[in-house]
């Protein structure tokens, strides 16, 4: 979950440009007036993260966390 201008949202990004070839990432803009309630939980915390629709981490990448739960939703 992501607004423009974020600053850890563009580093985050980055983090997970080496993933885009193996896994979809959908980017959510919490300001679009059909994403109010992202806006309401997320509006001090972006960037968040949700993998499949459960919450992952907030503010940072954690490539050890991202990797360890990419590899347990393969594995399912």
């Amino acid at each position: 979950f992501t607004q423009d201008p974020c600053p850890l949202c563009d580093e985050a990004k980055e983090a997970l440009e080496p993933y885009k070839n193996r896994y979809v990432f959908q980017q959510v803009d919490i300001t679009l007036p059909e994403n109010k309630v992202w806006y309401d939980a997320y509006k001090y915390d972006i960037p968040v993260f949700h993998l499949n629709g459960h919450f992952l981490m907030k503010h940072r990448v954690n490539t050890a966390l991202l990797e360890k739960q990419l590899t347990e939703a393969e594995e399912q």
